[in-house]
């Protein structure tokens, strides 16, 4: 059985949200999902899953957020050229540059992402949450 991690930081609740949805699309495709903040995740803990939701809102000048979730993500990236990887957040301003600019770092390091990233801005309403659920889907 699939094992699935799904990490996020969340200032507002909009991440939060997005990352249980995550955990139900994985659920519903009956692989096993662990839900972790930022803060409760690092690279030792990789090791014990087959795929990685990576979850984090736009912050600042549309950055990930930079005292706990950037310094995890960074430290995991070196490990994850060989992991399903997927990610998704929420933005309050902007385009979304954020989540284009994380997505090219990712490719510049090797990293395959699995599908295509969820954004939304703000609160994700229904259609965000449907492609949150197929996002964790993916990752199955």
């Amino acid at each position: 059985m699939s094992k699935v991690a799904v990490v996020y930081w969340s200032g507002t609740g909009n991440t939060e949200q997005m990352a249980n949805a995550v955990a139900s699309g994985v659920m519903a495709n009956h692989a096993q999902v662990s839900v972790f903040t930022a803060s409760e995740f690092d690279a030792s803990t990789l090791n014990n899953f087959d795929a990685v939701a990576f979850g984090c809102p736009a912050m600042g000048a549309e950055v990930l957020e930079e005292d706990e979730f950037e310094p995890m993500f960074n430290m995991c990236e070196p490990q994850l050229k060989n992991k399903k990887i997927a990610l998704f957040g929420s933005y309050g301003w902007g385009d979304g540059e954020w989540m284009r600019n994380w997505e090219d770092n990712c490719r510049s390091n090797g990293i395959c992402l699995a599908c295509e990233s969820v954004i939304c801005n703000d609160a994700p309403d229904d259609e965000a949450l449907e492609s949150c659920k197929k996002l964790g889907a993916a990752l199955v």
